[in-house]
């Protein structure tokens, strides 16, 4: 794949693509906890419940918005949680991340590609809900595997540094995230 592919939020003011590096050496998850249930709840989003959530696990330094940076948004379900990043113009969850730049890692939603299947096959099944047991993963060595492979090259590259989601000289979030209050998070959860 010499180019890279191109995503946007629902109503398209927020856009841009993932380098064809980044589509190589992502991995597809999908992810059926409760956080990332509550993340497309509470951004009016269709319920996926009984589905799960499918996500693009990629290196932030793949990820380059070309259009309507300024819409980019973060929220947290919880004062420890990761950041869940959304377009503001259309409430479009976007991606997620650890709280500090120095763990790159970005979970992306794979609908906002137009092309899902250039994403690769589903390679891990996270949370995977188990009546009377506690919840399971499926591939959750291939998804390991791929976060941390990406971490430690970016790291090691210093590629780290180049994220959409982080100013590079202070290591701060590009928008000051929004804690949810307990009421509201109360709400999405059933």
């Amino acid at each position: 794949m010499a180019d890279g592919l191109a995503f946007s939020c629902n109503c398209g003011a927020l856009r841009g693509e993932v380098s064809a590096q980044g589509i190589k050496t992502g991995t597809r998850v999908v992810c059926y906890c409760a956080d990332c249930r509550a993340n497309e709840l509470y951004h009016g989003q269709p319920d996926p419940a009984p589905d799960p959530v499918d996500l693009f696990q990629l290196a932030p330094d793949t990820i380059s918005i070309t259009q309507g940076a300024e819409h980019l948004k973060a929220l947290r379900l919880g004062p420890r949680g990761p950041l869940r990043w959304y377009a503001s113009c259309c409430g479009t969850p976007f991606a997620n991340t650890l709280a500090k730049p120095g763990l790159p890692f970005a979970g992306m939603r794979s609908d906002l590609f137009q092309d899902k299947t250039a994403l690769g096959k589903i390679r891990a099944k996270a949370f995977i809900p188990a009546p009377g047991k506690q919840a399971r993963t499926k591939g959750g060595g291939a998804m390991a595997w791929g976060i941390l492979s990406r971490m430690i090259t970016a790291r090691l590259s210093g590629r780290w540094k180049d994220t959409p989601f982080f100013y590079a000289d202070t290591g701060k979030p590009v928008a000051e995230p929004q804690l949810i209050s307990k009421a509201e998070r109360a709400k999405l959860y059933p």
